[in-house]
């Protein structure tokens, strides 16, 4: 039996693992760099480095499709929302929070190629949490087992959360496009 998927889902699902492999990577590599980057000077540079790359993404995405008011107005309340979140968490709470909503994103994607064919389904958004969400536990779960690293049932959640968060601004944008496309 052969598993038929698009070029596009194939880029999701690409995307996808090489978010997966990063996290796990940074297992082993997490704590040598962030010993490297202990200064505070670096962090915040990194972050509005992050911040800058950030809001390019949505230039460049509203250049490409052309957002009403409503969009944007979306856009700027999910970047204030996601600010507020990296102003009040500690390095490596960002980084969940930017890995699991990106994994989030590529996943829902994905899923959403192959049960719709391009069309937004209700279902792909909740597998996609749940997958993500178990990428979380597995992350959580190999800690136990490795030196210099913490087993801490609060990170799952916290790793749901993020996805949650990332999902739930997908399907807000989408229903004010759908609104827009109706108008």
């Amino acid at each position: 039996m052969t598993i038929s998927i698009s070029s596009r889902e194939a880029y999701f699902w690409r995307w996808a693992l090489a978010v997966v492999a990063t996290i796990f990577v940074t297992l082993f590599t997490g704590q040598p760099l962030a010993e490297l980057l202990d200064n505070q000077n670096v962090r915040a540079a990194i972050f509005l480095l992050v911040m800058g790359l950030i809001g390019a993404m949505m230039v460049v995405h509203a250049l490409k499709t052309r957002p009403r008011r409503g969009e944007i107005a979306v856009w700027l309340g999910v970047t204030a929302v996601y600010v507020m979140f990296f102003l009040r968490l500690g390095m490596p709470e960002r980084s969940h929070l930017m890995e699991y909503s990106v994994l989030a994103v590529f996943v829902h994607k994905a899923i959403d190629e192959r049960l719709g064919a391009g069309r937004r389904r209700p279902v792909s958004a909740l597998l996609a949490f749940l997958l993500t969400f178990l990428v979380g536990v597995v992350d959580e779960t190999i800690q136990l087992f490795l030196p210099d690293r913490v087993f801490d049932p609060a990170d799952m959640f916290f790793n749901g959360s993020a996805a949650a968060l990332a999902l739930g601004a997908a399907a807000l944008l989408d229903w004010v496009r759908g609104k827009r496309s109706k108008e």
